[in-house]
């Protein structure tokens, strides 16, 4: 988050209110959010407890990630 300039609350807000969530093969969940023209996306190991944020980043390339 620090490496990408991503506030913590961009984060909750974007895990709290997705426009969309993935589930990958490995039981990871992709939380997804459009705001201000990115998209942001949040990479959660679910088989943690409790769930721990594996990665964030936000992309321009929204038309790249066909799941929303």
């Amino acid at each position: 988050m620090q490496l990408r300039n991503i506030s913590k609350e961009v984060v909750d807000f974007v895990v709290n209110n997705p426009d969309s969530i993935s589930n990958e093969d490995d039981n990871q969940q992709i939380f997804q959010k459009v705001m201000e023209q990115h998209l942001y996306r949040v990479c959660v190991n679910a088989n943690k407890n409790p769930s721990v944020i594996k990665t964030v980043y936000k992309t321009s390339k929204i038309s790249k990630y066909d799941t929303l």
